[in-house]
């Protein structure tokens, strides 16, 4: 009788952000894969599933010493928290946490052009970008074009207005957090890889079509104007400096997919897909 051998035992993962948008897709994927899962999350919770979940707050504990606690043995971070106003301080504290705790293997999510929008979004991912890379630590930063989810948050703010701007002038690609879970789970578990190609979604889409295939999918008629976005900013979307690098990975799951799932059964119609 052949006795099989035994699962490999591998350290704990730490997840921040890991009960947010992304951090609900990318835990189960990682338990999937056979990690124990550890949640830094500033609300407590029991554990579940094989998921600890450790109190924790990577901005107000300026001595690190509950983050310290949840470092405790772990080699790999995945860090996916986000706060756009304190994106790089939280990320200096976790990195000096992991410092202290000799992780083999930081991960951080970060945004596509990071480096090139001038928005205060952007410069933070950036800052914190370069938090990482100085680290000393091996990493991997994988940069993503905005989720559909906040695709739908944005379409959503538009649609209120009793006029809808049309800025035909801003193109997004967005990307669905599920695509992105996946493609983070698989480096996580993989060598450092430094900065890996973009992840972007399936389509290059302008931002006043995305607002119309939102209405559609929620039933909604409201007319549209078309606009120019003014300013630095509004060049920089236009000569698609926010977009994909070359060679960029790309996301399966479509934006009229995420609304037909979305809205009730009979969106899907109204967007011309089965």
């Amino acid at each position: 009788m052949t006795v099989p051998a035994p699962a490999p035992a591998y350290a704990p993962v730490l997840v921040t952000g890991g009960t947010g948008t992304l951090g609900r897709h990318v835990v189960p994927l990682l338990r999937a894969a056979g990690r124990d899962v550890r949640v830094l999350t500033r609300n407590p919770r029991p554990a579940a599933d094989g998921v600890e979940y450790l109190v924790g707050d990577l901005l107000t504990d300026a001595e690190g010493k509950s983050v310290d606690a949840a470092l405790a043995g772990v080699e790999v971070v995945l860090h996916l928290a986000g706060d756009a106003k304190n994106d790089e301080a939280t990320t200096r504290n976790l990195v000096a946490a992991a410092q202290r705790a000799g992780v083999k293997h930081l991960v951080y999510i970060s945004v596509i052009a990071a480096d090139r929008v001038p928005l205060g979004y952007f410069r933070a991912k950036h800052a914190a970008e370069q938090a990482v890379v100085g680290s000393g630590i091996p990493y991997t930063v994988l940069r993503a074009a905005q989720f559909h989810d906040l695709t739908l948050r944005t379409a959503a703010a538009m649609a209120k207005l009793p006029v809808v701007p049309k800025l035909g002038g801003i193109r997004w690609e967005p990307v669905d957090s599920r695509d992105v879970a996946e493609r983070l789970v698989g480096l996580a578990v993989a060598a450092p890889a430094g900065l890996v190609p973009d992840l972007a979604g399936p389509a290059v889409r302008t931002l006043g079509d995305l607002t119309r295939d939102h209405l559609l999918a929620a039933g909604k008629r409201r007319p549209m104007l078309p606009l120019r976005a003014p300013g630095k900013v509004g060049r920089c979307y236009r000569e698609g400096a926010n977009l994909a690098r070359p060679g960029a990975d790309r996301g399966t799951r479509s934006w009229e997919a995420f609304l037909a799932e979305t809205f009730p059964a009979d969106a899907a119609g109204r967007l011309g897909i089965s």
